[in-house]
C-alpha cells in the first residue's frame, strides 16, 4: 500500500477527450476526474489499498492512513454498504479523517477527492465518483453511500473484457487534493458562525427587501468620518423613530458594539416608512441621494456642517470650445456620484475616456456661437476636482430599445484596486497631491432587473481585509471574490459548463459590481482613521447602554420565567372598580384583562413569605388578611373557593397554585381583609357573597363588596344588609338577580334560603331598585337597560371600536376615539352614537371598513343593509383584535351621495404649482365644463388673464396632460381619478399658427423619476433657449437662484426618451417635434410627491 507523492499543485488541465485514462496516471486521471474548482492546491495525494477475499471482508472497514495538506486522512469503506444503503447489494465508500479528536479546536480541512475501485490488472476498468468537502469535527467523513452496485463490479460492463473486482480483488484508490483556504470560510455551512468573532464585524438583518439599504450602510458606516460627522448631529431630545439622525447613530453604535446582527426596523420607522416599504427594493442611488439630502439639513448649524459636500462632492465644467473663432461657454457643477457606462465598455478606465470624450459638433449639428453664427466646435465634460471618496455608479440598468424596456447588463466590467484619475482632469486642476483612488467599497447586485439581491464588499481600512457583507453575515474574501467574480460576463475558471458540478458558479453571470467606492490615497488616513472611543457622542452611548441592560434583565426574567409564576391579586377596591363578569375580566375575547396587582413569586416561595409580601404592598398587618384562591368553575366562571391554610409552614405557592386551582398559569387571589382580627370569624357554615349594584340612572353596573350570611337565612334578609350598606332608606324595594354565569342571569325568589337557592362561597349577587311599570316604559323608550338581564347581555356582547378619520391626520376636528358598542346593536346605533360624539349629523357621516392586517380602508359601510357591528366586525382568522372603523364628515348626506360623484380638484393655478385641493360633489350628470364654472368661484384667477381654466389627468409617465373636451359626464370618469386644473396663460390662448404648444414636465437626474405636474408651453419660432428660459420662468414662476439649479432637456422618442440637454444658444422651435416629443426640466424634487413610472415609489424620508 503505497502513498504516492505529487508534485503539489496536480498537472496542468488537459483537454477533455474521451480517452479511457489509467487510474495509476495520476495527473492525467486527476485532470480529467477532479474539476478545477477555481481555488488554490495546497496538496495532492493520491493512496491506493489493495483488498482480496471481497466476499469474506467485514462489513466496515478502514484503510491505513496517509497524510495530505498537513492532515491525516484514510478510507473507509463497507464493502456491503451502509446501514442507510440496501444490503448486500452496495458499496458505500467515503473519505474519512482520521483523527479529528486529536486536531486542536475548530480545525477543518478543504479538500476536494476522487473515490476509485480499479481492477488490479487492468487499470483503465474502473468506477469512480469525485466530490469536494469541507471536513470539521461535525463531519469528518465524506463520500458516496450508494457508491457502486455490487452487481455491476462483480460482472462484466458493456465495453469491457473483465469486472471491475476480479477474482474478489480490487484497488480502492482515493485522490485528495487539500485546498488554501485564505479567508477560512470556504464551503462554511454557517451553522453557529459569529461574524463578530471571525472578522470583528457585524452583520444588519434584512426586513424583506431591505438588502440594497443594508449593503449602503455598511458602506457608509465604514467610511468612518461620515460616521464620525453623523454622531455630531445633536439628538439628545429626540426619539429613534421619528429622527432620522438619531434612528441612524443607533444602527451604527450597534454595528460598532454589538455582536449579534443589527435591526433596521427603527431605521425604516423613522424614514416614515410603512412595514409594505420594506417588502420594496428600491435603487441604491437614490436612496443615497434622498439619506444624504436629509442628514445635510440636520446637519446645518452643527459641528458636522459641510461634512458630506467635503467627503463625497466634486465638481465638473460642461464645456463647448469652438474650432476655429476664440469662443468657448462653459458651466460648472457639482456631482455627488458619477454614472459610467458599462455597455460597450472593457473596464473602469475606458468608462471614465468615455465619460470625458469629446463630441465634434459640425455639418446639421453646428454650434450657434454669439457673434460668431454656426461653427465648428468641440462639446465635453471635463472634471474640475473628484471628492475625497468618490462614489461611481456603474449603469447596470439602461433602457432596451428593441425591448422597449429596462434591463439589466451582465457584460463584463473589470475594475481595479487602483486607479489615477489625473488625466481626467482640468489642466488648471490643483495637482498639489497625487490623484490616485484606492477601491474601498464594491456593491454588488445579483440576479436580474425584476428581482435579485444586494450586498458589500469593503476594506474598512489601510490594515483590515476584505470582508464581505451580507445581509446578516460577515465574512472574509479573497481578492478573486472582491474583482473577478463580481466583473461580470462570463465565469472564466476555464471550464465547460458541463464539467461543472457546482453551478453556482454559472449563475455567477448574473452576479455582478454596480457602485464602485474609491478613497483616494492621499485621504485615507484621515477620511478612514481609526474610530476612538470619544469619537461616539456619550449621550448615545449612555442612552443604549441603559437600554442594553432593561434588553438582558428582560432576557434573563425570559430565561427564569420557568422558575417564577404571577401572582394577581383582586380587592374589594378592584372589585368596586369592575363592570362586568365575575370580580375581574381575565381571558374575555374583546375585552382587555382587569388591571389587577400583580407579583412575580418566585415557585419555592413558601406561603408565609409571599403573604408578608403582599401585606406589605397593601399597608396591612399580616394578622388582617387572608387569601382566597380564584377557580376556573365548570360554568366558566371564576370564582373564590376556598382560603389559603395559615398552618402549613412548608406550603409554597407552586404547591397552591397546583392543587388548589388547576387549570390556571397565572396564581388568582381574592384579598379579604378581616376588620377585627380579635373578633371570632363569621358563624360556622356562614356564606361569603360578593354583591354588585346595577344603576338605571347611570346605567353602570360595580362592585359593592361582600356580605357574610348563613345559609339557612332567606334571599330576603340581604334586603336589609344593602340598604344599610347603601345608606337608602330602610325598606327601598329591591329586586335581586344571581350571577350564574355569562348569558345566565336569574332573578332570585326572595322567600327561599340561600342553601335552597344554591348559593355558595363565592357566588355574585347583583341587586337594583324595583321600578315601576312607568320607570321602566320611560327607560327603554330612551334605549336604556332597565334591568341587569339586558345590561349583562350587553356586557357580554360589547366590543369597543376605534373611529379613525379616513384622509386627514387626527387633530381636533377630526379626533380619533373610541366608542363601547354591543355586537347586537346595528349600523344606525352606530352611526348616531358616533355622530354624538363628533357633534355631526349622523346621516353625513360615512364609515369605511378596514383590514385588519394593515388597517388600510377596505369596503364603504352601506347604510341601507343596517347591518349588525357583528356583521360589521366580520370574524377575523387573526387574533381577535380592536376593529378600526375610518369615518369621514361629508357635507351631504350619504343618500344623497348616492345620486352625485365626489371629486377632488388639484389647483395648479398660472404658475404650475400645486396651490390647494377642491373637493366637490356634483350630479353624476354634470359635464367638465361645469366643473370648471364651480372652481372658477373657488380660486382666484389673474387681473386681466385669460379667465379659461383647463381641467386635465396626468398621463400614466408623468410627462404629458391628459386634457377633458368640457363635454364628458363626471360620473363615466373612471374612478380613483385624480383631477388637475390650471389658469390657461394668455400666451397659450393668443398662440398663432407659427408657434408650437409643447408639453413640459419635471424630473430629476433620470427621466423615468418624474414629478410635479406638466404643463403645456408656448415655443416660438427663431427664439434662443436663453430667451425662451427666461418665459419658462414667468410660467413657473421661480426665482433666479432656483433656476440656476434647473437643467433643460429635450425627450424625444426617435432617441427612446434619453434626454438630450439644450444649450442657451440653442433654437428648440427648429427640432421637429414628434407628438410625443417633450421638454423635461431636470431638477430635484422638494415635494416627495416623485412618480416613478408603474408600480414603483419613490423612495421619501420624512423624519
Amino acid at each position: 500500500m503505497d502513498v504516492l507523492d505529487e508534485k503539489a499543485n496536480g498537472g496542468p488541465p488537459m483537454d477533455i477527450i474521451d480517452e479511457v485514462v489509467s487510474v495509476r496516471d495520476h495527473e492525467a486521471f486527476a485532470a480529467k476526474h477532479m474539476p478545477d474548482l477555481g481555488h488554490d492546491v495546497k496538496d495532492l495525494k493520491v493512496f491506493s489499498w489493495r483488498l482480496t477475499n471481497w466476499k469474506k471482508l467485514e462489513k466496515k472497514l478502514t484503510s491505513p492512513e496517509f497524510d495530505c495538506g498537513g492532515h491525516k486522512w484514510r478510507i473507509l469503506l463497507f464493502p456491503f454498504g451502509n446501514s442507510n444503503a440496501p444490503p448486500n447489494d452496495t458499496v458505500s465508500v467515503y473519505l474519512d479523517y482520521a483523527e479529528p479528536k486529536k486536531s486542536p479546536e475548530g480545525w477543518h480541512a478543504c479538500a476536494q477527492f476522487a473515490l476509485v475501485i480499479s481492477n488490479i490488472h487492468d487499470p483503465t476498468i474502473f468506477t469512480v465518483s469525485h466530490a469536494h468537502h469541507r471536513f470539521i469535527a461535525e463531519e469528518c467523513d465524506w463520500g458516496f453511500t450508494r457508491f457502486s452496485e455490487l452487481r455491476k463490479l462483480f460482472n462484466v460492463q458493456e465495453g469491457h473484457a473483465r469486472p471491475t473486482i476480479e477474482d474478489e480483488a480490487a484497488d480502492v484508490t482515493v485522490y485528495v487534493r487539500v485546498l488554501e483556504d485564505p479567508t477560512g470560510v470556504l464551503w462554511h455551512n454557517f451553522v453557529n458562525y459569529d461574524s463578530k468573532k471571525e472578522t470583528g464585524y457585524v452583520g444588519l438583518k434584512n426586513q424583506g427587501a431591505t438588502c440594497y439599504m443594508n449593503s449602503l450602510l455598511q458602506s457608509l458606516f465604514c467610511t468612518r468620518y461620515f460616521r464620525k460627522a453623523v454622531y455630531q448631529i445633536p439628538t439628545e431630545e429626540e426619539h429613534p423613530t421619528e429622527s432620522v439622525a438619531l434612528a441612524l447613530q443607533r444602527v451604527f453604535y450597534h454595528l460598532q458594539t454589538s455582536d449579534q446582527p443589527v435591526g433596521t426596523t427603527e431605521l425604516t420607522k423613522s424614514f416614515g416608512w410603512k412595514s409594505l416599504d420594506s417588502f420594496l427594493q428600491h435603487d441604491v442611488q437614490e436612496f443615497n441621494r434622498v439619506l444624504q439630502d436629509k442628514l445635510e439639513s440636520k446637519m446645518k448649524g452643527t459641528k458636522a456642517e459641510g461634512a458630506i459636500n467635503k467627503l463625497f462632492v466634486g465638481k465638473m465644467k460642461s464645456y463647448i470650445k469652438c474650432v476655429n473663432v476664440d469662443y468657448d461657454s462653459s458651466t460648472f457643477e457639482e456631482f455627488n456620484d458619477i454614472q459610467l457606462n458599462v455597455k460597450g465598455m472593457k473596464n473602469l478606465y475606458e468608462s471614465f475616456k468615455d465619460y470625458v470624450a469629446v463630441e465634434t459638433m459640425e455639418g446639421e449639428n453646428k454650434y450657434h456661437a454669439e457673434g460668431f453664427g454656426l461653427q465648428d466646435a468641440k462639446k465635453g465634460i471635463i472634471f474640475q476636482s473628484f471628492p475625497p471618496v468618490l462614489h461611481l455608479q456603474l449603469k447596470r440598468f439602461e433602457y432596451d430599445i428593441q425591448r422597449d424596456a429596462m434591463v439589466k447588463i451582465n457584460d463584463r466590467h473589470e475594475f481595479p484596486y487602483e486607479i489615477d484619475l489625473n488625466e481626467f482632469l482640468d489642466e488648471d486642476a490643483d495637482r498639489s497631491q497625487s490623484w490616485v483612488y484606492k477601491l474601498h467599497g464594491v456593491l454588488v447586485h445579483s440576479g436580474d432587473l425584476n428581482a435579485g439581491h444586494y450586498f458589500a464588499l469593503i476594506k474598512p481600512d489601510r490594515d483590515t481585509r476584505w470582508l464581505k457583507f451580507d445581509d446578516d453575515r460577515v465574512t472574509p474574501v479573497t481578492d478573486r471574490e472582491v474583482l473577478e467574480e463580481n466583473y461580470g460576463g462570463e465565469a472564466l475558471n476555464g471550464i465547460p459548463p458541463p464539467m461543472q458540478r457546482n453551478q453556482v458558479r454559472a449563475m455567477k453571470r448574473y452576479t455582478n459590481a454596480y457602485m464602485l467606492v474609491y478613497v483616494r490615497e492621499s485621504a485615507i488616513d484621515e477620511y478612514l482613521a481609526p474610530f476612538k472611543e470619544e469619537d461616539t457622542p456619550p449621550h448615545l452611548k449612555r442612552r443604549l447602554d441603559e437600554e442594553r441592560l432593561q434588553v438582558e434583565a428582560k432576557k434573563r426574567e425570559r430565561e427564569e420565567q420557568h422558575l417564577f409564576l404571577t401572582a394577581k391579586v383582586i380587592t374589594d377596591d378592584t372589585f368596586a372598580h369592575h363592570e362586568g363578569f365575575d370580580l375581574a375580566t381575565f381571558d374575555e375575547k374583546n375585552w382587555p384583562p382587569s388591571e389587577l396587582p400583580s407579583f412575580r413569586v418566585l415557585k419555592q416561595e413558601t406561603y408565609s413569605t409571599f403573604k408578608s409580601r403582599v401585606a406589605n404592598h397593601f399597608n396591612l398587618p399580616e394578622s388582617k388578611i387572608r387569601l382566597w384562591v380564584m377557580v376556573n368553575r365548570q360554568n366558566k366562571t371564576v370564582r373564590p373557593d376556598t382560603h389559603i391554610p395559615e398552618n402549613e409552614p412548608t406550603l409554597t405557592v407552586e404547591v397552591i397554585r397546583n392543587n388548589m386551582a388547576a387549570r390556571q398559569n397565572d396564581l388568582r387571589l381574592y384579598l379579604d381583609v378581616i376588620p377585627d382580627p380579635n373578633k371570632p370569624e363569621p358563624a360556622p357554615g356562614a356564606i361569603m357573597i360578593f354583591i354588585k349594584h346595577f344603576d338605571t340612572s347611570k346605567q353602570t353596573l360595580f362592585g359593592i363588596g361582600k356580605v357574610y350570611v348563613a345559609r339557612n337565612c332567606k334571599v330576603s334578609d340581604l334586603h336589609l344588609l344593602i340598604n344599610e350598606r347603601m345608606r337608602w332608606t330602610p325598606g327601598t324595594p329591591l329586586k335581586l338577580y344571581e350571577e350564574i354565569k355569562p348569558g345566565m342571569i336569574e332573578l332570585m325568589k326572595q322567600k327561599l334560603t340561600f342553601a335552597q337557592s344554591e348559593i355558595q362561597d363565592g357566588d355574585v349577587i347583583c341587586f337594583q331598585v324595583e321600578h315601576s311599570d312607568k320607570e321602566i316604559h320611560d327607560l327603554e323608550s330612551q334605549g336604556l337597560y332597565s334591568n341587569p338581564i339586558q345590561f349583562y347581555d350587553f356586557l357580554q356582547n360589547r366590543v369597543m371600536i376605534i373611529f379613525r378619520p379616513k384622509f386627514e391626520e387626527p387633530d381636533h376636528d377630526h379626533p380619533e376615539f373610541s366608542l363601547i358598542l354591543s355586537k347586537k346593536h346595528n349600523y344606525d346605533i352606530m352611526s348616531q352614537k358616533a355622530g354624538e360624539f363628533l357633534r355631526h349629523d349622523p346621516i353625513k357621516l360615512r364609515f369605511t371598513t378596514t383590514h385588519a392586517t394593515n388597517g388600510s380602508p377596505k369596503s364603504v359601510l352601506k347604510r341601507s343593509l343596517n347591518q349588525s357591528i357583528a356583521e360589521i366586525m366580520v370574524p377575523s382568522y387573526i387574533n381577535p383584535t380592536t376593529t378600526v372603523i375610518l369615518y369621514e364628515k361629508l357635507d351631504v348626506s350619504i343618500v344623497e351621495l348616492e345620486t352625485k360623484r365626489s371629486l377632488k380638484i388639484i389647483w395648479t393655478g398660472i404658475h404650475n404649482r400645486e396651490e390647494a385641493s377642491h373637493p366637490f360633489l356634483l350630479p353624476k350628470t354634470s359635464m367638465i365644463h361645469d366643473l370648471a364654472d364651480h372652481l372658477a368661484k373657488q380660486v382666484t384667477l389673474t387681473p386681466g388673464g385669460t379667465g379659461k381654466i383647463r381641467v386635465f389627468e396626468v398621463a400614466k409617465d408623468g410627462k404629458t396632460q391628459k386634457e377633458f373636451t368640457g363635454s364628458e359626464m363626471i360620473g363615466n370618469i373612471p374612478d380613483p381619478v385624480e383631477l388637475y386644473a390650471e389658469e390657461i396663460p394668455r400666451e397659450e390662448l393668443e398662440a398663432d399658427d407659427s408657434d408650437k404648444v409643447i408639453s413640459v414636465f419635471h424630473f430629476s437626474k433620470e427621466v423615468s423619476r418624474t414629478h410635479g405636474v406638466p404643463f403645456r408651453f408656448v415655443v416660438k419660432p427663431g427664439e434662443k433657449f436663453a430667451d425662451t428660459k427666461k418665459r419658462l420662468q414667468t410660467r413657473i414662476g421661480v426665482s433666479d437662484k432656483d433656476l440656476a439649479k434647473y437643467r433643460f432637456a429635450l425627450i424625444q422618442v426617435a432617441t427612446f426618451k434619453q434626454p438630450s440637454y439644450i444649450e442657451d444658444d440653442d433654437t428648440i422651435y427648429d427640432h421637429k417635434f414628434a407628438p410625443e416629443d417633450v421638454l423635461g426640466l431636470d431638477h430635484v424634487d422638494k415635494s416627495g410627491k416623485t412618480r416613478t413610472g408603474a408600480g414603483e415609489k419613490a423612495i421619501v424620508i420624512r423624519g
